[in-house]
């Protein structure tokens, strides 16, 4: 018997199970716990951002130091924290979703994950090495990367280029999986219209990955060739266009703000369903909401680029497909009133996640309205209303759609029901506190303050303290998730039933809770 095989009716034991494994709820355990701890070391970082800024005079980080923990910061939350994360919900929960028995490929599935630990390592390795003497740490260019200054870094932004191929591979391993999985592995009699909401989501996530991954690959590769090998793509002294680097990345960077939404807003239908005991409203518009947001991602791009030079005509075209992309997304908004609209609701911690998703997302994308306008982002552009904006997006977004996600999965997965007490007040303190940070963003910006900047004018001193004191209960207060978390692992809180919650429906709230190790080696038959 091989390491990687086991007999049918227990898990293997040991670090193997974990090193070999191919199963597709351990693999998603591991997404997870990797998911969540590089979230923790993310936040960090952004405290110690928070803390340069509490005033003028602040002196926490060096100027350059401030650069490399905004670029770590922004890499790490969004590759290493909320990708994994999501990878992790899909794996555990897909294959369950729709009668299969695991995932397509399960070796695939096994080295897409263990090529993050790996990326990881690279992105805060070069600080180990500059206390001991070699390099200036890691790279300073903010999560962009633009050229030419990423081609003028030191030695820390190669091991960033390394991570960011690690991870791309990675993520294209593990998108090629679901994609197969989805397409071949349905148990009989479900249709693609009879596939979760949640499942459609990230069958469109895994395509666009697949889609947009590759050209950020190809165009990290260019950048270490202007480093090392003579080549001058991004470099105007050699005949270069540094333009051009922006238009590789935001063809990549704007369908990734879709790879982080989409699995967070497919699962959102199902915890409102079920905490407004209805039905899911508006089925088949939320999917073909997906599928057009899925194509017009890919051709908004240059919205980003408004401040760099391109011709009129290119500004209008960004603007109206930007601003057109609003419509699909006002859809699912819809479609969620719908859902919650007249049920009988109740207001567990999911379902409180779920409505603050529906809140904050909401302002961040009508603030992206604004930004689309591409005159009024000559104004906005590169100010705090930006990262206002960005982060009522992704953090409003995906990161409070995936703690609804595993709060609603949490006494599956463990079999143990978590303490709603703590996940009331883990909620609430996130909810104020993020507002708390983000509204005096949003109202520095409007008053000029740039972005990327360790020390800023008198005039916007009042806002950065509110923010400051805000981010720390902000980080705080994610405590509570990981506490609950850890305290429903050991086995600590209520034994869950199969079923959970009383308004819960899905192949997998038919398993027992936890789901033995292999499941469905029957298909289900759909009626």
């Amino acid at each position: 018997m091989s390491a990687i095989e086991h007999p049918a009716d227990a898990p293997p034991s040991g670090i193997t199970r974990w090193l070999y494994a191919t199963n597709h709820k351990d693999i998603g355990k591991m997404y997870l716990v990797f998911g969540i701890a590089m979230f923790l070391v993310g936040g960090l970082l952004a405290e110690l951002i928070r803390a340069e800024l509490l005033t003028p005079t602040m002196r926490v980080l060096s100027p350059e130091a401030y650069n490399q923990v905004i670029t770590v910061h922004g890499l790490v939350m969004v590759f290493g924290a909320l990708m994994p994360i999501t990878a992790g919900l899909a794996n555990y929960l897909i294959p369950m979703m729709i009668g299969a028995p695991d995932m397509a490929l399960p070796r695939l599935n096994n080295w897409g994950f263990w090529l993050l630990p790996p990326a990881a390592l690279l992105l805060v390795m070069p600080w180990g090495l500059k206390l001991i003497g070699i390099g200036n740490g890691t790279l300073d260019t903010g999560w962009t990367m633009y050229a030419p200054l990423s081609i003028q870094s030191g030695p820390g932004a190669d091991f960033a280029f390394i991570a960011v191929l690690l991870l791309g591979l990675s993520s294209t391993m593990a998108s090629i999986n679901i994609i197969v999985t989805i397409l071949n592995q349905r148990a009989p009699g479900m249709t693609m219209l009879k596939v979760p909401v949640f499942v459609w989501s990230w069958l469109i996530t895994a395509l666009l990955l697949v889609a947009v991954f590759p050209a950020l690959m190809a165009g990290v590769i260019m950048l270490i060739g202007d480093r090392h090998f003579g080549t001058h793509f991004f470099s105007a002294a050699g005949g270069g266009d540094p333009v051009l680097w922006e238009h590789i990345f935001w063809f990549f960077g704007h369908p990734e703000v879709y790879v982080l939404l989409l699995p967070s807003a497919g699962i959102l239908p199902h915890i409102l369903a079920t905490f407004a005991r209805k039905p899911i409203y508006g089925y088949k518009a939320q999917v073909y909401s997906f599928c057009v947001i899925g194509v017009l991602s890919i051709v908004v791009w240059a919205h980003h680029m408004f401040t760099s030079g391109m011709p009129p005509a290119a500004n209008i075209y960004f603007m109206l497909s930007t601003m057109a992309i609003s419509v699909p997304v006002a859809v699912l908004f819809f479609c969620w009133f719908g859902t919650v609209w007249r049920g009988a609701m109740t207001f567990e911690t999911p379902m409180l996640f779920a409505l603050g998703y529906i809140v904050l997302f909401g302002i961040g994308g009508l603030t992206g309205l604004v930004l689309s306008d591409a005159a009024a982002d000559q104004q906005y552009h590169n100010t705090y209303f930006l990262v206002a904006h960005f982060h009522y997006a992704l953090f409003g977004g995906p990161v409070m759609g995936v703690i609804a996600g595993i709060y609603y999965y949490l006494p599956k997965v463990t079999g143990r029901m978590y303490s709603e007490t703590l996940g009331r007040w883990h909620f609430w303190l996130t909810l104020i506190a993020f507002n708390v940070t983000f509204i005096p963003q949003f109202l520095a910006g409007i008053a000029g303050m740039p972005r990327r900047i360790p020390d800023y004018a008198l005039q916007f001193w009042h806002f950065n303290l509110v923010s400051s004191v805000g981010a720390f209960v902000l980080g705080a207060s994610q405590l509570l998730l990981v506490y609950n978390i850890v305290r429903a692992m050991r086995g600590d809180g209520e034994q869950a039933s199969g079923r959970v919650w009383e308004g819960a429906r899905g192949l997998e709230f038919t398993l027992p809770s936890p789901p033995p190790f292999h499941t469905f080696t029957t298909p289900p038959v759909i009626e």
